[in-house]
């Protein structure tokens, strides 16, 4: 069976030894003569798994007393519209700043409940800092997606917003560095990346923001109706939560958050040297604001890219492909991946140039 390298960029790939567990534990867990997948949601196994989970988060994120963790499903996605219902109303404004395909998708969401003011950076592969007297001090709140999944990029400084709320969509690289929960008033992130697999969406918000939501926003998209019911208002995802559970667990066993940093600056450093010093690979991202998650990357051209994203799913690469609406090549480098990973693929697209330039100088001769 030969290896295979798993850089989707979400669903994504789940540390081995989580999934193993998850195996040995899927037909009886804890004794229980039951799989998890059909405990009761109110049962004290599961209360267990869930009070774990959050203290888990809590503990590797060092989140303050005074937010609430809460798990959720919609993903990110329902998010672009919670947001709004809770913390904006019809004649406020709320400031977002664009950077990519997924806060664009946000804006809409929160264009349809009050006023939005848009922030664009001049390119696409960068992001500027952005100081407080650049916000409105009567604006609501201050969005971010603060790595962009498909572009490429992240913020290197987050956005200094004075007394209005920062709010982050933090999906595709919470866990994956130290971040400082306090700055913000609200994070939330799809679990299908450095979580856990789908299914389930975890929001870290403040206090003093639960609480004011109007009286036509439906109890699902509240969250003082999580809050209130410690998540467990409906059913919840209820298997969801015990892998990212297991996932915190393995986090913590290696290093916590300051680990999976250490490694995600040494696998993003292989990959952005080898494309750096390529002659036939490109990455467009300026380099203060280049994703340690997401790293796009392109031959040059439409049949060179299609040559080598079908060579490398033969040898064991899967999910290469970038999104269709930037195109060329795209590996997500999620806490799970290994630097065995990175470097196997490294090799492989060193290899590819080598065949590349022999085919061009046999074509020239």
């Amino acid at each position: 069976m030969k290896t295979v390298y798993n850089f989707s960029a979400g669903p994504a790939v789940l540390p081995s030894p989580v999934l193993e567990k998850v195996q040995r534990e899927l037909l009886d867990y804890e004794g229980t003569g039951m799989s998890v997948m059909e405990l009761s949601h109110r049962s004290a196994p599961f209360q267990k798994i869930i009070d774990g989970a959050e203290a888990l988060l809590r503990e590797l994120l060092s989140i303050p007393e005074n937010y609430h963790v809460l798990f959720m499903q919609g993903g990110a996605s329902l998010q672009f519209s919670m947001i709004p219902l809770n913390l904006l109303g019809p004649h406020e404004t709320a400031e977002y700043i664009v950077t990519g395909s997924w806060s664009k998708k946000a804006v809409k969401e929160a264009d349809k409940v009050g006023e939005v003011r848009t922030h664009t950076p001049d390119a696409q592969t960068a992001i500027p800092a952005y100081r407080a007297k650049g916000f409105s001090e009567s604006s609501r709140y201050v969005h971010i997606t603060s790595n962009n999944t498909i572009e490429g990029t992240r913020f290197n400084e987050y956005p200094d917003t004075g007394d209005v709320p920062l709010i982050a969509d933090m999906s595709s690289h919470i866990l994956s560095e130290k971040i400082d929960v306090s700055r913000f008033g609200l994070i939330y992130a799809g679990a299908q990346k450095n979580l856990g697999p789908s299914g389930v969406t975890v929001a870290i918000i403040r206090k003093d923001l639960v609480g004011n939501t109007p009286e036509y926003c439906p109890a699902l998209l509240n969250y003082e109706t999580y809050v209130k019911h410690g998540s467990l208002f409906n059913t919840p995802p209820t298997f969801s939560i015990y892998v990212l559970k297991l996932v915190l667990e393995w986090v913590k066993e290696n290093g916590g958050v300051e680990g999976m940093e250490e490694c995600n600056q040494e696998k993003a450093q292989l990959l952005y040297s080898c494309i750096d010093q390529s002659g036939l690979f490109h990455n467009t991202v300026s380099e203060a604001n280049r994703s340690l998650m997401n790293i796009p990357f392109t031959a040059g051209s439409d049949e060179v890219n299609a040559r080598f994203l079908n060579e490398a799913k033969e040898a064991g690469f899967e999910f290469l492909k970038g999104h269709r609406s930037v195109g060329g090549m795209r590996a997500s480098l999620y806490n799970a991946m290994p630097v065995e990973g990175v470097q196997a693929l490294v090799n492989f697209m060193k290899n590819f140039e080598k065949n590349e330039v022999k085919e061009d100088h046999h074509a020239v001769n």
